[in-house]
């Protein structure tokens, strides 16, 4: 059990890191490559948008049902 709570741990702090990503461009950040190439923001949006969705299904799945936790 010690396993999934430290999974679950790391994908809720993952999460929290890219929602504050998404604060920081919603206040227009800009992101540049190494190279100095600026990043496509509404791409980079889009992403995080995406891979919070996919985080919020581990997080769920790996929850404990209502009710036992």
């Amino acid at each position: 059990m010690a396993d999934s709570d430290s999974e679950l741990e790391r994908l809720i702090e993952r999460r929290v890191t890219l929602i504050h990503r998404l604060d920081l461009i919603a206040k227009g950040a800009q992101i540049t490559y190494d190279d100095g190439t600026p990043v496509d923001m509404a791409s980079e949006q889009a992403r995080l948008e995406s891979e919070i969705t996919r985080l919020d299904r581990k997080i769920l799945a790996l929850q404990p049902p209502a009710g036992r936790a």
